[in-house]
């Protein structure tokens, strides 16, 4: 045998000895006699053999590609295994609220905030969600705990300027659109809304 050829004899022999691994953790264990189920014992790793990091890449890669089922599917399964990770979670409300369900969203921001308390991106989130379904003074309030967090974000400041627009604050607004352009003068949207409000 050439070396190429025992190479792939020892790859293809650690391959079957991963598949005969996994297909062993698919089995059902024996039946415990005292236990009133033994689902309860079943955790999340029996499912995949992927980590919840390589189930994050996936979700990603998903994402990028336009597949929002996949990469919820692949970020749910990733939360199951690691309980609390604020990047999913975030992740997760997301993605739902892309796809329209925005309670179950703010419920994944949430949860996300007690995780992380600073996160900027989680408090822009939630304050979109709030404007959404006419709660302006919590979207307000969110957007203004973004701000403390960072005050050089341009996109919160669009966002603000959005929401005092919907609040029938036009000067206030047009502040927002012209600090939002300040930071970021090529920010096509802001100077759109901007133009609005002159």
């Amino acid at each position: 045998m050439t070396t190429f050829q025992l190479i792939m004899l020892g790859a293809s022999a650690f391959f079957a000895f991963k598949v005969y691994e996994h297909i062993q953790t698919l089995q059902d264990p024996e039946p415990n006699k005292g236990d009133a189920s033994n689902d309860e014992q079943k955790s999340a790793d029996t499912f995949s053999p992927f980590d919840p990091k390589a189930l994050i890449e996936k979700a990603d890669t998903a994402f990028e590609e336009g597949d929002m089922q996949k990469a919820l599917a692949l970020l749910t399964e990733a939360n199951a295994k690691e309980k609390q990770n604020s990047d999913v979670l975030f992740k997760i409300g997301y993605i739902l609220q892309q796809l329209g369900d925005n309670s179950e969203a703010l419920n994944y921001y949430k949860e996300a905030l007690e995780t992380d308390k600073n996160n900027e991106y989680i408090h822009n989130s939630m304050a979109s969600v709030y404007r959404a379904n006419g709660e302006f003074v919590s979207a307000k309030m969110h957007l203004t705990e973004s701000l403390e967090i960072n005050n050089e974000n341009p996109v919160t400041y669009y966002n603000y300027g959005n929401l005092l627009v919907d609040m029938q604050h036009p000067d206030e607004a047009k502040e927002m659109y012209k600090k939002a352009l300040e930071i970021n003068p090529d920010f096509d949207e802001a100077k759109e809304e901007f133009d609005k409000l002159s």
